[in-house]
């Protein structure tokens, strides 16, 4: 297990903080909301992004599912990839499509959608926007300026948030296995070390 490189405040001192900000108790266990509850002004700007993006949003749950995994795949971000998988099980999504983020160019099941948002995933994480060709390519399946915007913003919401919890070194709860559903990180894969 990491050590943080922002102690975690104890269970009940971040339930506390997330009271006085308006952060739902229940997130108050979870390792991220221990760190980020050290600024509780920040912590509830973090929240509420992605709350918006995942409870007031237009944009398909499992789609953002699979943006956010191809995000902690692509960057090694354990915590990300980890909460995830579960939260993605839990909204229906498919072990198999899940797992496939890994290489997902490679995978024959996709939908045309599917392809668009991982390509613009990608991109985003290459270069920090969605290229023209894949932009028109996401429209015809997003039609509308919601869709389109909260699109970005999931991508680069997740990047972000991954990117802080890696820098911080968030340790994941007790009890949730890294790197599911073989333990493997990406670097390992891709040194050929597969379980």
């Amino acid at each position: 297990m990491n050590v943080p490189r922002v102690p975690l405040l104890s269970i009940e001192e971040a339930k506390e903080a997330a009271a006085e900000v308006g952060i739902v108790e229940v997130k108050a266990g979870l390792s991220m909301y221990r760190v980020l509850l050290r600024q509780p002004q920040l912590a509830k700007r973090l929240n509420d992004i992605m709350e918006t993006l995942s409870t007031q949003s237009e944009f398909d749950a499992r789609l953002r599912e699979l943006i956010i995994m191809r995000i902690g795949w692509s960057n090694g971000g354990v915590y990300e990839w980890s909460l995830h998988w579960l939260l993605a099980r839990q909204f229906g999504v498919d072990e198999r499509d899940l797992l496939a983020v890994r290489d997902w160019e490679a995978y024959d099941h996709w939908s045309a959608a599917d392809r668009a948002i991982l390509r613009a995933t990608d991109e985003t994480l290459a270069g920090g926007a969605v290229s023209q060709q894949t932009w028109d390519e996401c429209a015809k399946h997003f039609p509308t300026d919601q869709e389109r915007l909260e699109l970005v913003a999931i991508i680069g919401s997740w990047k972000m948030i991954s990117e802080l919890l890696k820098s911080l070194e968030v340790p994941l709860e007790n009890g949730i296995a890294a790197w599911p559903p073989d333990g493997v990180p990406p670097a390992a894969r891709q040194a050929g070390v597969e379980s």
